[in-house]
């Protein structure tokens, strides 16, 4: 998969209550939730992101709460991949689960700077900052994680493959699809 964005760059310790704050919690609609994504530390950020834009953040993104909704809030406002020097352990799970691509590389967080144009490709892990040409890289996605992500998050993945494999058995596909 690549990815080309302007970066949102934040700090250290940027915790899911910041994310999105718990008084959007008792919503699962994706719009609504983007509309709020980063209000807290960032109030621009719903309104300036475009589809396709990067964060890229200092050590521990993700921290706190383990609401799946901070991913889904991140991806549903367009924001194509997050680039940390280190994310807490439960907001890598919940990325990967619901399709948000996410890649650790100190050297590159530590080059790239808010505004920056930033190209990435998380088939060789490549980043590369095009105001300054500088290339990193990050370690690739391993194929089953990859998978995930391609499929559009855990849910998908699985029903494509439940799908495929009712289709290779012959199965009439469930009413509805």
């Amino acid at each position: 998969m690549k990815f080309s964005g302007t970066v949102f760059r934040y700090g250290r310790d940027v915790d899911t209550d910041v994310i999105i704050p718990a008084r959007y919690l008792n919503s699962s609609d994706h719009a609504h939730l983007a509309a709020h994504a980063m209000e807290d530390i960032d109030p621009a950020f719903a309104t300036t992101v475009k589809p396709g834009d990067i964060i890229v953040a200092d050590e521990n993104f993700g921290c706190g709460s383990s609401r799946e909704h901070a991913p889904v809030a991140i991806k549903a406002a367009g924001v194509s991949c997050v680039i940390a020097k280190s994310f807490a352990r439960i907001f890598y799970r919940n990325a990967i689960n619901v399709g948000l691509p996410i890649l650790e590389c100190p050297a590159a967080v530590d080059a790239i700077a808010a505004g920056d144009a930033v190209d990435v490709d998380t088939e060789d892990g490549s980043i590369v900052n095009r105001r300054t040409g500088e290339r990193f890289t990050a370690e690739p996605f391993p194929p089953f994680i990859a998978e995930i992500i391609e499929a559009g998050g855990l849910v998908e993945r699985t029903r494509a493959k439940l799908a495929a494999a009712d289709a290779a058995a012959g199965a009439p596909a469930p009413a509805g699809e």
